[in-house]
Parts: C-alpha cells; sequence; structure tokens
C-alpha cells in the first residue's frame, strides 16, 4: 500500500479538518506514484472558478515513459463535489484558512489525496512542538 505523506505539514500548520478528493492525472503520473516518486513538500490547494486545484506538486518523470510523459510540477484539478468546493471557499475568505494535501494514496485503485483545512502556526509554536517531540523521544528511551 502506497502512502505518500506531507511531514511539513503537521509541522508547519494546525490541522483543523480533512477532506478527501480524487485527483485527475495521466498514465505515466499514475506509474510514477506507483514507484513512490512524489513529492508533497511546498503544495497548496487554490480554488478558482469554482474549482479546486492542486499547485506545485512534483511528480517524477516516469523513466519508461515516452514522448508523451507528463510535466513535473504542472497544476492538477481535484474532483470533489460543488457543494463541497464552496464550503471550502467560504472557510478560507472568513478564517484565514488555507488548504494543503496532508497525503496521497491509492483507495480502490484510484489515487485519493486528503487534504487539509490548515491554520498557519507561529515561530513559536512551531518551538513548541520540537520541544514535545524531543520530550516524547526522551519518554521511549526510559
Amino acid at each position: 500500500m502506497i502512502e505518500i505523506k506531507n511531514k511539513k505539514a503537521y509541522f508547519d500548520y494546525y490541522i483543523l479538518e480533512e477532506l478527501e478528493a480524487g485527483i485527475v492525472l495521466l498514465g505515466t503520473e499514475i506509474k510514477a506514484i506507483r514507484k513512490g516518486s512524489v513529492d508533497l513538500k511546498d503544495t497548496f490547494i487554490t480554488i478558482k472558478q469554482n474549482e479546486a486545484y492542486i499547485i506545485n506538486m512534483y511528480i517524477a518523470k516516469y523513466e519508461e515513459g515516452n514522448i508523451f510523459n507528463h510535466e513535473e510540477r504542472r497544476t492538477r484539478k481535484l474532483l470533489l463535489h460543488k457543494k463541497e468546493i464552496l464550503k471550502l471557499k467560504e472557510k478560507i475568505k472568513q478564517e484565514g484558512l488555507t488548504l494543503i494535501p496532508l497525503k496521497l494514496y491509492f483507495k480502490k485503485n484510484k489515487v485519493k489525496v486528503l487534504i487539509g483545512i490548515a491554520k498557519g502556526k507561529k515561530l513559536f509554536d512551531k518551538r513548541a512542538s520540537i520541544k514535545e517531540r524531543d520530550l516524547k523521544k526522551e519518554a521511549r528511551y526510559y
């Protein structure tokens, strides 16, 4: 089971809500994802004209692909219901939140993206997260 996580997201943001979405991909992109050649770092989701798009997601070129190989950092459309998109758009506008992908995984041979509705952490919050993580590590040793 392939599961690509955005580890930096949990460090940089408070995740308030999670939502699952499909994603429109090309054939060579699916094959590259199955190999695990994906990076979600510095990726975000935007809503344009009532459509959700994932921006800056890196999917490496598939080596066995031909001249029809995909572009590595192209904008990809997310598959969500219109009501879900409008709800997300409203939350982002009102509360100053952002949408980030938390993980990419397969579900019944379809690629899904777990979207997080997130609020950015301040520097002192990040320091607190590091301190908490280090305390948990020390507790495991003793």
